[in-house]
């Protein structure tokens, strides 16, 4: 089973939140950051379309974790949109406080091209640092483009940088690179 399939492939509005049935684990690699990193999310169902997700990152140098997070999500498919409220505690032993979201908006009518627009706020645990940042995106899934081979590609830009990226993710593998010359790859376990 294709990790990123959802059940139908028309708009977000009537997709039911798909929770997987074991934890989702992937190998991470960055060009700039030199160590292979193991990633782990699981999510528990908390009410009708909300769950919460606990994630994080062991990087393999360093033989330590780099973040570990838990978040409260929420999906709204009638909007076509998520929120996402949770804590984020890094490598640097600081805590942070996170608010996520998302905006899909079908191009084609079968809903396989998106425009999808994305926004996140962060807040150190005494508010005193907060960052924030968004971007815009096209997303294009294609199923079967050959027999069990999907591919999707976004094509989008940081709102804040305003750096243009590329993801290309087949199956198990993504990979993403960015127009200021970094990259990354992913490979689902």
């Amino acid at each position: 089973m294709q990790p990123f399939r959802v059940s139908s492939p028309n708009s977000f509005a009537g997709r039911r939140i798909r929770i997987s049935e074991k934890m989702e684990t992937s190998l991470r690699y960055a060009g700039d950051s030199k160590s292979l990193r193991f990633y782990a999310k699981e999510k528990f169902p908390v009410a009708s379309n909300t769950f919460c997700q606990l994630n994080g990152e062991l990087d393999t140098r360093i033989g330590a974790p780099t973040y570990l997070s838990a978040m409260i999500r929420h999906f709204f498919p009638d909007l076509s949109a998520s929120l996402g409220v949770g804590v984020h505690y890094n490598r640097n032993k600081k805590l942070h406080f996170n608010v996520r979201g998302k905006k899909e908006y079908p191009v084609t009518t079968n809903g396989l091209l998106t425009f999808n627009i994305k926004a996140r706020c962060d807040a150190d645990e005494e508010f005193r640092e907060i960052n924030s940042g968004g971007a815009a995106e096209f997303c294009w899934n294609i199923f079967n483009i050959r027999k069990d081979q999907d591919l999707r590609l976004k094509f989008g830009c940081d709102a804040v940088d305003r750096i243009p990226y590329l993801q290309i993710r087949e199956n198990n593998w993504t990979f993403n690179a960015y127009w200021n010359g970094k990259w990354n790859v992913r490979y689902d376990l």
